[in-house]
């Protein structure tokens, strides 16, 4: 590690918590965040989305109420512009349908508690013109075997 690089551990994966992350992240920290629990919370409302390969866009899923959250899985991966997001949720909704997609945008109700692995490669995404979305690019991420 060298003299001038700034590491973080951030206990407790609530919302200030990964909001804090993505902040610091976002200014060149490394920074790792412990948490004990498997993602649980709700959502007052979300928008979830399907990609559309023949648009390249999403297709926007609106969920207009309270909304369990059953399952949150993706990564965080360095952009063109810093820290990119890339989540995937099943939402429980309440008369015990569901809903599913990539997390578009969300308001969270009373807590959102979610455990991020921190991955030994620092990995970068690259914009794909030929299907109108950033992927993860192994030769441009560092650390990657």
């Amino acid at each position: 590690m060298a003299a001038h690089e700034v590491r973080v551990l951030i206990v407790g994966g609530s919302l200030v918590g990964l909001c804090s992350a993505i902040a610091l992240a976002h200014r060149g920290v490394h920074v790792t965040v412990l948490e004990r629990t498997p993602p649980i919370g709700a959502f007052e409302h979300a928008t979830v989305g399907w990609f559309d390969r023949e648009t390249e866009q999403y297709r926007r899923i609106a969920v207009d109420e309270q909304c369990e959250l059953l399952s949150l899985v993706g990564d965080v991966a360095v952009g063109e512009d810093g820290p990119v997001l890339h989540m995937h949720v099943v939402l429980g909704l309440s008369d015990g349908t569901t809903r599913g997609g990539h997390l578009l945008e969300a308001r969270v109700y009373t807590t959102l508690e979610a455990v991020v692995t921190e991955n030994p490669a620092y990995l970068r995404k690259v914009l794909r013109p030929d299907i109108g979305i950033a992927l993860i690019d192994l030769d441009q991420s560092q650390g990657v075997t």
